[in-house]
């Protein structure tokens, strides 16, 4: 009877209203699209388009660059370096725009959960978040990836990039075959459970201690926000660099 009153004491008084797995679907003939990541997906790239002509507007040539153009220009500098250091010297001009879209639209995506109160927003069902707070988001940001890497290999290499499978032996063609499913797990996982579980530790705070606490686990969680993001175009690029790195092996003997 004790444990019955404690329930109904529980549900009258929530500590949290927390759903998990509960979206907003869009009906477009016989599919059904996560309406919540979309909106919040276009938000993050209606900031980059609006910094990105904010910074391109005024163009400031033969002067110091100002202002914003500074800042984007900072940006850029940073991930032409994370490109170089991972891709390599010669090969990863092409591949600045990928990484660099990666890295902030992830970044960006990671900074509005922690910043923009998207719990406060009602929709029909379920409820807004971070787009990297959804699963569909970062599994797709990691076979983009993939993608990315195999085209280099293939481009470098043509069919000579299957070789790699049976490298260093042939015994090793089932784990080298592993190693390409395990990649984007390990990268949409990553990034997936970070971003949910900061979200869903900064929320179940907010109603506990509403004040204090939930302060310095939100700076903490943009730092973390940014680290995710710096971590996935790291890894992006190092796969890249890895698959024309066998290029430049072959052509070095």
């Amino acid at each position: 009877m004790e444990i019955l009153d404690g329930l109904s004491l529980f549900n009258t008084f929530p500590l949290a209203e927390l759903e998990v797995g509960k979206h907003f679907y869009w009906e477009i003939g016989n599919f059904q699209l996560h309406g919540q990541v979309f909106l919040t997906s276009w938000f993050v790239i209606a900031l980059l388009i609006v910094a990105a002509l904010a910074g391109t507007r005024n163009i400031q040539v033969q002067t110091a660059p100002k202002g914003f153009q500074n800042l984007m220009e900072y940006a850029l500098e940073f991930i032409q370096d994370l490109a170089k250091n991972q891709i390599g010297e010669k090969e990863y001009r092409p591949w600045v725009p990928f990484i660099g879209t990666l890295f902030l639209f992830i970044f960006v995506s990671n900074w509005s959960g922690a910043l923009v109160p998207w719990k406060l927003l009602e929709i029909p069902g379920g409820e807004l978040a971070a787009p990297t707070n959804d699963i569909n988001t970062t599994v797709a940001l990691a076979l983009l990836t993939s993608l990315a890497y195999f085209y280099a290999g293939f481009s470098k290499r043509g069919l000579g990039y299957l070789k790699k499978y049976i490298e260093p032996t042939p015994i090793l063609l089932p784990i080298n075959i592993l190693e390409d499913f395990t990649k984007p797990l390990s990268l949409s996982f990553r990034l997936f459970g970070n971003i949910l579980a900061d979200e869903l530790v900064v929320a179940v705070l907010v109603f506990l201690v509403p004040l204090i606490v939930p302060l310095p686990v939100m700076v903490l969680g943009l730092f973390t926000s940014a680290i995710q993001a710096l971590i996935f175009a790291t890894l992006a690029g190092a796969y890249i660099g890895e698959a024309i790195e066998g290029h430049g092996g072959e052509e070095h003997h």
